[in-house]
């Protein structure tokens, strides 16, 4: 299986211009390194309908095409399944019944990093997970053997972040987005992943996870975000920020292709024509402001 980079949107409603300039990078990572680009819906969450074809629409739209088929999370649940049975077999987990509610109340573990999961549930006896069980479903979490990981970041460098006990499996069934992405990635091939830098901090647990179930860890590089005029993530709330939006305000997709591009500092046009010229060590490392483009249109 040929090296792969990929853009793994959730299904939630149209892309707004900060997920539309990921995609962009992604692309011209993987496209600039040979390596072939995929699109994989990741489902598992509740979906909006019609979500996925916009989606799909705006990335064709803008200038990103991929290779093959379009992957869903939702069609792959055995493949999660077989992953979380060989943890569990190597007593890797070990079933948590904590509310968010709990675990936020719940005093640390002495010298846990903050933010790691406290380990309630860690060491419940049989009799107490009977009892647990009979009030209410567990989740299933990762019984983890260390408190951090350090991955390297092709924009961040050494990044050292939290790797405690966490999710595998939702309490109501579902597979947890950290091993499903793990999962994902390994067996499309996709060696190359870029992605928000607010993902950043889940990256050693995935890194981790997957040195547990033997896959490779793909490379990574996690570039700015967006936001909005005040400092904030940009959100569908602040405004015309997708394609459609800014459409019914006169401003047209080539005209949002080429804003997108300048701010990376990449020619204007085609996204051919910055793929010839496209260098991450020249990228941007600071986030960029969406500079707002209702009312402006060719």
């Amino acid at each position: 299986m040929t090296s792969a980079g990929r853009f793994a949107p959730s299904p939630s409603g149209e892309l707004h211009v900060g997920n539309l300039r990921t995609a962009v990078l992604a692309w011209l990572f993987a496209r600039s390194t040979g390596r072939r680009f995929l699109v994989r819906v990741e489902d598992l969450d509740r979906a909006r309908a019609g979500a996925e074809a916009e989606q799909l629409r705006d990335l064709a739209a803008i200038g990103v095409n991929w290779d093959g088929g379009v992957v869903r999370q939702t069609d792959r649940e055995p493949l999660y399944t077989e992953a979380i049975g060989r943890l569990t077999a190597a007593g890797l987990s070990y079933e948590c019944f904590c509310t968010r509610r709990e675990i936020q109340e719940a005093p640390s573990a002495p010298h846990a990093p903050q933010g790691a999961y406290p380990g309630t549930c860690r060491n419940l006896s049989a009799a107490e997970r009977e009892l647990k069980r009979a009030a209410r479903p567990a989740a299933l979490r990762l019984r983890a053997a260390r408190g951090e990981g350090t991955v390297q970041d092709m924009l961040h460098g050494s990044y050292t972040g939290v790797v405690d006990d966490f999710v595998l499996r939702r309490n109501d069934g579902v597979a947890a987005y950290n091993l499903a992405v793990v999962v994902d990635d390994a067996a499309q091939g996709i060696d190359q992943v870029v992605r928000g830098d607010d993902l950043l901090p889940s990256t050693p647990r995935q890194a981790y996870l997957a040195s547990l179930l033997d896959l490779p860890a793909p490379e990574y590089a996690h570039v700015p975000l967006v936001l909005n005029a005040d400092g904030a993530r940009l959100a569908k709330r602040d405004g015309a920020v997708t394609l459609g939006e800014l459409a019914r305000a006169g401003v047209g997709v080539e005209q949002v292709r080429d804003t997108l591009l300048a701010s990376l500092g990449l020619p204007e046009g085609p996204l051919e024509q910055a793929l010839a010229v496209f260098d991450p060590a020249a990228l941007p490392r600071e986030p960029w402001v969406w500079p707002g483009m209702a009312g402006r249109g060719a």
